[in-house]
């Protein structure tokens, strides 16, 4: 699993074409959507049927892989107090299957993950699934609204600099702040099932 480079990118509010020359501008052959729920009422164009016609209509390739690598799992084992933990999430079957076929395909495709939010680091996208396939030796590139590619080794430098831990510490690794600003960024994004939402809502 060494040696293959993966991009991620967020649909945003993109109107199609644009979003279709963000792809071939990073000369991308496959779309592989990681959306748990590939439908919006404000961005139609990226609803899943509509997205993979004019994705195939313009030569890429198209697969969901929102059921093994979406962050809203119906494993209710992947909870604690309704939010999704994505330590666990990551060590599921389906998603450990979902990391192995993106690999895979990595050796013949340039593959594009997709999900919804432009921001990488607003996106499990990056957090969680970035995260794992960088742990299997994977290189991977994060493609921004303006068509430029941030490594995933900068956008985790932007992200601890955003929680105050790009600075040497005395007792701690970088490898230590990282992950502790990986962990807040998680409790910020991380999935919240709408009933549990409810529920503190009332104070119950």
């Amino acid at each position: 699993m060494t040696g293959n480079k993966l991009l991620t990118i967020g649909h945003s509010s993109h109107n199609f074409a644009t979003f279709v020359g963000l792809l071939r501008g990073c000369e991308i052959t496959a779309v592989a959507d990681v959306r748990s729920v590939p439908f919006s009422r404000f961005t139609p164009q990226f609803n899943q049927r509509s997205v993979e016609h004019g994705l195939h209509k313009a030569g890429l390739e198209y697969v969901f892989l929102g059921k093994e690598l979406g962050a809203r799992t119906d494993d209710m084992t992947c909870y604690v107090n309704g939010r999704v933990q994505y330590g666990r999430l990551a060590r599921t079957p389906g998603f450990i299957d979902g990391i192995e076929r993106l690999a895979k395909g990595a050796q013949s495709q340039r593959i594009a993950i997709m999900c919804t939010e432009g921001e990488p680091l607003d996106c499990h996208r990056t957090v969680l699934v970035a995260r794992v396939l960088t742990d299997h030796g994977l290189t991977i590139g994060h493609i921004h609204g303006n068509g430029l590619v941030e490594s995933h080794t900068s956008a985790m430098e932007r992200l601890m600099v955003k929680f105050g831990l790009a600075e040497q510490e005395l007792f701690r690794t970088p490898a230590e702040r990282l992950e502790e600003a990986l962990s807040r960024q998680e409790q910020r994004i991380a999935y919240v099932k709408d009933e549990f939402s409810a529920d503190r809502a009332v104070g119950t």
